[in-house]
C-alpha cells in the first residue's frame, strides 16, 4: 500500500497530454464518451486513495484502536509521520466532499433557476428580442426537454439554411443532455487539480457533437460550417453575447475556426494518434484502479494483522 496509494494521486497529470489530442483525433462522440468515463474514474480513485491515507494514521489513535481492536500499530511508520498524513489527507478529503456537494447543489439550483418561474410554455424554441445576435441550447430540469433561445439579432444574421443548421446544433446538446457531460467534467476536476484540464477537452468534443449533429441534419456539411462561422463571427462584431445562465450551452462557444475546418475536412484524421490518446487514457485508467484495489487489499491484510487475525 505504501507505493501503490500514491498511484491514482499522481497519474491524473499524466492525461492531459492525451486528453488534448483526442477531440481531434476521435469522432466526437466517442472522445466524449472516454473523457467523461476518464474523468470520472480518476477523481473516484482520487478519493480512494485520499481516504485509504486516512486509516493507517487514525488506527494509531487509541479511541480508532479500540474500536478497531487492534492488539498491534496499523501502520508500519511512526505516529510522527502516519498521524499528520492521515491528517492531511482527511483535510484534502473533506475539501473534496465540500467543492463537489457544493458544486452539484449549484448545478442542481441553476437548472431550476433557467428552467422555472420564466417558463410558461413548453415549446422548444424561444426567440427573444435583442439586436444581439445569440443562440444557445437551455437544458431542463429532469423530464423536461429544455429549450433553444435565440435572439432575432441572430437570426437577421443567417440566412434560411444556415438557421435551420444553428437550431439542429442546440437541439443536438438538448437530445444529448451534453450539460451532464459538462457536470461530470466538473465534479471531476473538484477531485482533482490535475482533471480541470479535461473541461476545455470535454466541451470542445460536445460543440463538435453538436456539429456534426447539425450537419447531418441539414445534409450539407458547407451549411453547417457557414451557419457556425457567420454566428461568431455576427457575434463578436457586435461585441459578444450576453451573459448565459450556467447550465447553457452556447453555438459559438470554443475554438470557432477548429470547429469550422473539422466539418470542412481541413483536419487530417489521425487515426494513429486518436488510438495512442485513447489507449493513454484507458492505461491510466487501469493503472489507477488496480492500485487503488492493490492498496484497499493491502490494507485490509494490515488491519487482519493489526487485528490478531492473521499474525
Amino acid at each position: 500500500m505504501i507505493y501503490a496509494v500514491w498511484i491514482p494521486l499522481l497519474v491524473p497529470f499524466l492525461v492531459v497530454p492525451a486528453a488534448r489530442r483526442l477531440a481531434d483525433a476521435l469522432s466526437p462522440v466517442r472522445a466524449v464518451r472516454l473523457l467523461a468515463a476518464t474523468g470520472a474514474g480518476l477523481a473516484l480513485c482520487t478519493v480512494c486513495a485520499l481516504a485509504l491515507l486516512v486509516v493507517p494514521g487514525a488506527g494509531r489513535l487509541s479511541a480508532v484502536a479500540a474500536a478497531g481492536e487492534f492488539v498491534r500499530p496499523l501502520a508500519a511508520a511512526e505516529p510522527a509521520v502516519a498521524v499528520p498524513l492521515a491528517a492531511a489527507a482527511l483535510a484534502l478529503l473533506l475539501g473534496c466532499a465540500v467543492a463537489v456537494t457544493g458544486a452539484a447543489r449549484s448545478h442542481w439550483l441553476q437548472l431550476h433557476r433557467a428552467a422555472g418561474p420564466g417558463r410558461r410554455d413548453e415549446s422548444e424554441l424561444a426567440v427573444m428580442r435583442d439586436t444581439r445576435p445569440d443562440a444557445y441550447a437551455l437544458p431542463g430540469r429532469p423530464g423536461s426537454p429544455g429549450r433553444i433561445v435565440v435572439t432575432t439579432g441572430m437570426l437577421h444574421a443567417l440566412d434560411p439554411a444556415e438557421r435551420d443548421a444553428l437550431l439542429a446544433h442546440e437541439r443536438a446538446h438538448l437530445t444529448g443532455r451534453h450539460h451532464l457531460y459538462l457536470a461530470v467534467a466538473e465534479l471531476s476536476a473538484r477531485c482533482h487539480p490535475a482533471l480541470r484540464a479535461l473541461r476545455a477537452p470535454m466541451g470542445y468534443a460536445l460543440e463538435r457533437c453538436a456539429d456534426e449533429a447539425a450537419a447531418h441534419a441539414v445534409g450539407d456539411r458547407r451549411v453547417a460550417a457557414r451557419a457556425i462561422g457567420r454566428a461568431a463571427l455576427a457575434a463578436r462584431t457586435a461585441g459578444g453575447c450576453a451573459p448565459h445562465p450556467a447550465p447553457a450551452l452556447g453555438a459559438v462557444a470554443g475554438p470557432v475556426p477548429r470547429r469550422v475546418a473539422a466539418l470542412l475536412g481541413r483536419t487530417a484524421g489521425r487515426p494513429r494518434i486518436g488510438l495512442a490518446a485513447a489507449a493513454t487514457l484507458i492505461a491510466c485508467l487501469a493503472a489507477s484502479g488496480a492500485a487503488a484495489l492493490d492498496a484497499t487489499h493491502d490494507l485490509h491484510s494490515s488491519i487482519e494483522v493489526a487485528q490478531g487475525e492473521n499474525p
